[in-house]
C-alpha cells in the first residue's frame, strides 16, 4: 500500500464551468469522453499499519456501546472564502477509526451478536463512461484525479463499504436504536433521520485514544523525529532570516519541510522573535528578526497517518545568549526537568504542572517579582506568578495536538498517567515589553521548552531527546 498524501475530493481552484450540465447531455460528447483511456492507478492512499490498528480501535469502542448503533463522519473541509475551501483533514475520531480520509466519507456500527457491524460508506468516483466524470467537480475523476473506488477501499481497510447515497437506508433501519453520532454529519441527512451528536461517543473516543498502542507510538517517533530535522533546517535559516527573511521565512522553512515529510504542520507553526516570543500563540509571524533576539519555535510535523508532534526550543537568534536571555531560559529550563521528573505511571496528571509551577514561583521570586510570599502565589487564592505563565504545563499528543479534549475532567486532569500515554510537559516565562512589573532589561524576553513524553511500565521516554534542554547545549547544537 503507498503512503502518500490522500488527495482531496473537493476542487480547491479550479473554476467549475457552468455549462457542463448542457455538455453532459449530449450524447456524442459524453460517449467521445468516456473513450481513450487506459486504466489508472486507483490504489488507496492508506499507511502501513492504519487497517489494522483501526480494526482493534473498532473492538475497544464497541465494547463501549452494546446495542446502540454508532455514526462517525470524517466531515469536509471547511470554506475559506467563496467558493474555495481549506484542504481537508479528517476528523481524528473517524481516522482512528477507520483508516482512511475521504472527505464526506461515514463509517456507521451496527450492534451484531458479539459486537458490531462496521459499513463504510464513500462517495463514489465518477469514471470514464459517467457524465459525472467530467460535470462533477467534487467526485470527477477529469476534476480531481483517479479515485479508489469502493471495492478498492474495501480491501484496502478490510472493511464492508457502501455507496454514501445508501447511507439515508442505514440511519433508517437503526433509527429506533437511537444511533449515537460523532463529527460532522450531512445537517440535511442528521435532521431527517434524528441523529445528534453525543457528548457520550465523543467523550468515550477521547478517553479510549489517551493510551496509544505500539502502532501509534510509533507513528508518533515518526512524528517528533521528523519534527526535530525541522528544527534544524528552520535554524540554519537564521542568517536569511536576519538578512530580512523575518519570522515568516523560519514558518515557511518549517512549513515546507511538514509538508515534504508529513501531511504538513499538525498546528499553526508557531515563530516568535524578540518581544513577540512572550505572546502565547505567535502565530502571526510576520515580525522581523534581529541578530540579538532570542527566538521561540513551536513547531510539529504531522505524519501522513495524521499523528503530531509538538516540540518547543527557545533560540538566540545570533548563536549565543544574551545574560538576560539565558537567566530567563535557564528558569525555564529547572521547571522543566522538574516536570519532566514527574511524568511516569501511577503519578498524578497535576503532578508534572505542580511541579514546574513551583520552581517557576520560587525563582520569580528569588528576583523579586512576586508582591507575595511563595507558599501565597501557589496557593488556590494567590498564583501571582501566572502573570508571567498564564498557561497550562502539559497536555495529551496523539492525532490532536491537544489531544482527547472531549474527555471527562475525572479520566484526563483528575486521573493518573499509565503507559501508552504520550504528553506534553511545555513551562515557559513570558516578559511582554510593555510590562512594567517587570526589570527592563528581562522585558521583551519570552521562552518556552516543551518535549514529547511516552509514559512507560518503568517511567517514561522522551521522545524528543534529541534536541537539547540546556542554554550552552542548544548553542552548541546550533553550531552543529
Amino acid at each position: 500500500m503507498t503512503e502518500t498524501t490522500p488527495a482531496t475530493s473537493v476542487p480547491r481552484s479550479s473554476t467549475p464551468d457552468p455549462r457542463m450540465p448542457r455538455l453532459a447531455e449530449l450524447p456524442d460528447f459524453t460517449a467521445y469522453m468516456g473513450q481513450g483511456w487506459d486504466e489508472a492507478d486507483r490504489t488507496p492512499p492508506t499507511v502501513p499499519g492504519a487497517a489494522e490498528a483501526a480494526a482493534v480501535h473498532r473492538a475497544r469502542l464497541s465494547a463501549e456501546f452494546a446495542g446502540r448503533p454508532l455514526v462517525v463522519a470524517a466531515g469536509r473541509a471547511p470554506v475559506r472564502s467563496n467558493d474555495t475551501a481549506y484542504d481537508f483533514r479528517p476528523d481524528s475520531d473517524f481516522y482512528w477509526l477507520t483508516g482512511c480520509a475521504v472527505e464526506g466519507a461515514v463509517l456507521v456500527l451496527r450492534p451484531a451478536p458479539g459486537g458490531h457491524d462496521a459499513v463504510l460508506y464513500l462517495p463514489p468516483p465518477a469514471r470514464p463512461g459517467e457524465t459525472g466524470f467530467f460535470a462533477d467537480a467534487a467526485h470527477g475523476e477529469l476534476w480531481v484525479g483517479p479515485a479508489p473506488g469502493l471495492d478498492d477501499w474495501r480491501e484496502a481497510l478490510r472493511v464492508d463499504t457502501a455507496p454514501l447515497g445508501a447511507l439515508d437506508e442505514a440511519l433508517t433501519a437503526c433509527a429506533q436504536q437511537g444511533p449515537l453520532l460523532t463529527g460532522r454529519l450531512d445537517p440535511e441527512s442528521a435532521r431527517r433521520h434524528g441523529v445528534a451528536v453525543s457528548p457520550d461517543l465523543g467523550r468515550t473516543l477521547s478517553e479510549l485514544r489517551m493510551v496509544k498502542d505500539a502502532w501509534e507510538v510509533g507513528q508518533l517517533r515518526e512524528a517528533v523525529d521528523r519534527t526535530v530535522e525541522g528544527f534544524a533546517a528552520v535554524v540554519r535559516e537564521f542568517p536569511a532570516a536576519v538578512r530580512g527573511g523575518g519570522e515568516r521565512w523560519l514558518q515557511g522553512t518549517f512549513d515546507r519541510h511538514a509538508r515534504t515529510y508529513g501531511n504538513g504542520p499538525g498546528y499553526a507553526t508557531i515563530v516568535g522573535s524578540g518581544r513577540n516570543a512572550a505572546t502565547l500563540h505567535w502565530v502571526r509571524c510576520d515580525g522581523p528578526v534581529a541578530e540579538d533576539a532570542a527566538v521561540l519555535l513551536d513547531m510539529g510535523v504531522e505524519t501522513r497517518s495524521y499523528y503530531t508532534a509538538d516540540v518547543t526550543r527557545t533560540f538566540p537568534a545570533s548563536g549565543r545568549f544574551s545574560s538576560a536571555q539565558r537567566s530567563v531560559h535557564d528558569l525555564v529550563e529547572r521547571a522543566h526537568r522538574a516536570g519532566l521528573d514527574a511524568v511516569g505511571p501511577g503519578r498524578e496528571w497535576a503532578d508534572f504542572h505542580t511541579a514546574s509551577m513551583e520552581v517557576v514561583a520560587r525563582g520569580l521570586d528569588d528576583w523579586g517579582l512576586l508582591p507575595v510570599s511563595v507558599d501565597e502565589a501557589l496557593s488556590p487564592k494567590g498564583q501571582h506568578h501566572r502573570r508571567y505563565l498564564v498557561c497550562g504545563i502539559g497536555h495529551h499528543l496523539g492525532l490532536d495536538v491537544h489531544d482527547c479534549a472531549r474527555a471527562d475532567y475525572s479520566a484526563y486532569q483528575g486521573a493518573r498517567m499509565a503507559p501508552g500515554m504520550v504528553l506534553t510537559v511545555e513551562p515557559g516565562l513570558y516578559f511582554h515589553a510593555h510590562d512594567t512589573t517587570v526589570p527592563p532589561e528581562l522585558r521583551g524576553i519570552g521562552a518556552r521548552i516543551e518535549d514529547d513524553i511516552l509514559v512507560t511500565e518503568a517511567g517514561s521516554e522522551v521522545l524528543s531527546a534529541e534536541l537539547p534542554l540546556d542554554a550552552a547545549g542548544l548553542e552548541r547544537w546550533m553550531a552543529a
